[in-house]
């Protein structure tokens, strides 16, 4: 539905570490930086983990939800399979998708998304990961 904000959470396909090569990850966030220029959303805040994706935004068109997922996994599906000389699954089937209620305070969820890098251990400073954005920032 637009002007909703989602909070999105897309895992690799066997939480295979995909995006531990810097130039995988860059590939995730080049297609999400053009989903935002395109207006077909507008990113809050995301972060790209080795095996995972955590991505805030608010839809701005008509296009619904997994019309945005589905672009987003089907482009970059393309671009990592032929970066990394190979065919497959690159995304798990499905995703885990929750809607923002009006009460729910938006950057507090967005401070969880970007502070995942620290709580899963890699990196003691968010400044050290390179894979991570916020409009706040």
């Amino acid at each position: 539905m637009a002007n909703t904000a989602y909070h999105v959470t897309i895992c690799t396909y066997n939480r295979e570490p995909v995006f531990s090569q810097f130039t995988n990850a860059r590939i995730v966030i080049s297609e999400l930086k053009n989903l935002h220029d395109t207006y077909s959303v507008s990113s809050l805040a995301w972060v790209v983990m080795p095996d995972h994706l955590h991505w805030l935004f608010a839809l701005n068109t008509s296009l619904t939800l997994s019309e945005v997922v589905k672009m987003l996994k089907g482009k970059t599906a393309r671009q990592l399979n032929v970066t990394m000389q190979r065919q497959g699954a690159i995304w798990q089937k499905g995703y885990y998708d929750h809607a923002l209620r009006q009460e729910e305070d938006i950057k507090h969820i967005a401070r969880y998304i970007v502070a995942n890098p620290l709580r899963k251990g890699l990196v003691e400073r968010i400044e050290d990961y390179p894979h991570w954005d916020a409009i706040w920032l």
